[in-house]
This record gives C-alpha cells, sequence and structure tokens, in this order.
C-alpha cells in the first residue's frame, strides 16, 4: 500500500469524486421481515432497525445531511433505496427495477429528487426495459464482490467470481487501481465518502476488518454491523443514495 504521506497528496488530487453532502435512505417497513426479496434467514425485525439506525447516524456522523424517507408498508425492500436510482455527477437516472414489487418506489423518488434535491432527473423511455440501481449484466450486482475503498483502491472478495470481475476491470480500465482482497466477498462492499471509510465490523467479518485495520488505518474507519439486512441480500451500499450538492436540505422526517 502507499505510504501516509503519498497517500495523502494523491489524496489531494483525486479526492472530489468522493465528496458528498447529502444521503437519501429509508426506514424498513414491518413487511422487510416476511416479504422482502431474496429472504435466506430469519430477519430480527427490531434488531434491524437499530442496525440501520447505526448506519444513519454513522452517514451524519461523516459530515452528511441524510433525507430519511419514511418506510412503505407497500414496498417491502424500499430500504433499499440504491435499486431505484442512480446519481452520478449532479444528475439523476431513475431506474425502472425488474421486481413488480418495487416498481412504484420509483414514484416517490421521482418528488424526492426533483422537488427536494432540485437535481435533473433522466428516464427511461423504452417501455419494456428493466433496470435496478446495482445491475451489473445478467448475473450479479457489481458491489457483491468490489467496491470503491479509497480514491483509487478497490475492495475485492476472494472468490472465484470476484477475481474475474476484477481482472475484466483491469482489463478494460484506462486508470490503474491499487487492490485490496478481503476473504469474504460481501465484506468488501464498503462505503469510502468524505475521507471515512463505513465497513463490516469484525462481529460480521473479524478477518476482513483486521485486514481494514492493517492497510488503511489512514482513513477514519467506521464498523458498523448489517447482519439483518444481509439476510435479504442487502449491504452498506444498498441503503443510501450518496449526492453531492451545494445548498442545505432538512430531513424529511
Amino acid at each position: 500500500m502507499l505510504g501516509r504521506w503519498a497517500v495523502q497528496f494523491r489524496t489531494f488530487l483525486t479526492m472530489s469524486p468522493f465528496r458528498y453532502t447529502h444521503a437519501v435512505v429509508c426506514r424498513i417497513p414491518d413487511s422487510f421481515k416476511n416479504n422482502a426479496v431474496g429472504i435466506s434467514a430469519s430477519i430480527d425485525l427490531a434488531k434491524a432497525r437499530k442496525q440501520h439506525e447505526v448506519y444513519v447516524a454513522t452517514l451524519r456522523e461523516i459530515g452528511l445531511d441524510v433525507i430519511e424517507l419514511p418506510a412503505d408498508e407497500n414496498h417491502p425492500d424500499c430500504v433499499f433505496v440504491e435499486d431505484v436510482a442512480v446519481v452520478c455527477n449532479g444528475t439523476a437516472l431513475l431506474t425502472k427495477p425488474g421486481h413488480p414489487s418495487r416498481k412504484n418506489e420509483v414514484e416517490y423518488m421521482r418528488t424526492i429528487l426533483k422537488n427536494e434535491l432540485e437535481l435533473p432527473v433522466i428516464e427511461i423511455s423504452d417501455e419494456t426495459a428493466t433496470l435496478d440501481g446495482g445491475d451489473v449484466g445478467h448475473h450479479l450486482h457489481l458491489k457483491c464482490c468490489v467496491t470503491m475503498a479509497g480514491p483509487d483502491v478497490m475492495c475485492v472478495g476472494s472468490s472465484p467470481e470476484a477475481k474475474d470481475i476484477l481482472k475484466r476491470i483491469e482489463r478494460e480500465a484506462t486508470f490503474r487501481y491499487q487492490t485490496l482482497t478481503v476473504p469474504d466477498d460481501r465484506a468488501s462492499n464498503v462505503v469510502f465518502a468524505n475521507g471515512y471509510l463505513i465497513h463490516h465490523s469484525a462481529e460480521e467479518f473479524p478477518a476482513a476488518a483486521k485486514v481494514f485495520e492493517e492497510k488503511l488505518s489512514h482513513w477514519t474507519l467506521k464498523p458498523i454491523t448489517m447482519t439483518e439486512i444481509g439476510k435479504a441480500q442487502g449491504d452498506l451500499t444498498c441503503c443510501s443514495i450518496l449526492i453531492r450538492k451545494t445548498r442545505h436540505l432538512k430531513n424529511i422526517m
């Protein structure tokens, strides 16, 4: 890994894409417990909400104004806001989720992005098209295997799928990235923003947490636990839309 001062210098040059002012999140509905898509184990709803509250509090701790949407019982997966919109360079793309239970989530998100955040919004005109915010190809979410853990550092899982994705990125990319490999694919899902790294705690992935402490100590580490959301195929990046904006906004409570 780079030395501390080299990292700081490169950060000065490349940090702006990872500077954010706002985050959009959504509370967890009661229906999440039994009706979320892809549940793999029994979900403790109270625990899920406590863990999500810590997640939201952590976003505020790293300097973000958090717009917190109310839980929607008609949409069990509404906590996974990443799926319904993608924001890049101040422009929002509204998606068209493929699962029928998620289609109407886009309507509320449109209101938030256009009226509250006043962002330019692009919509998909093809009526037959479907797109989730985490889609890559037809088989997986890219962030299940690799995320950015710094301005030029990719955090990658150890599975054959993760290794294959890394090879494809390295083959196609015009910019060379450093890589940080962790034993578990899910542990590779991190949120890097404003000089902080939000990652899974040692309670969930002790080996990965040790890697972060040893290799990325030049960032301020924010370990949190998200066991319950993980039971519905959710993760750290799924639960927020990060936005860089100059004007101050009030939270929607």
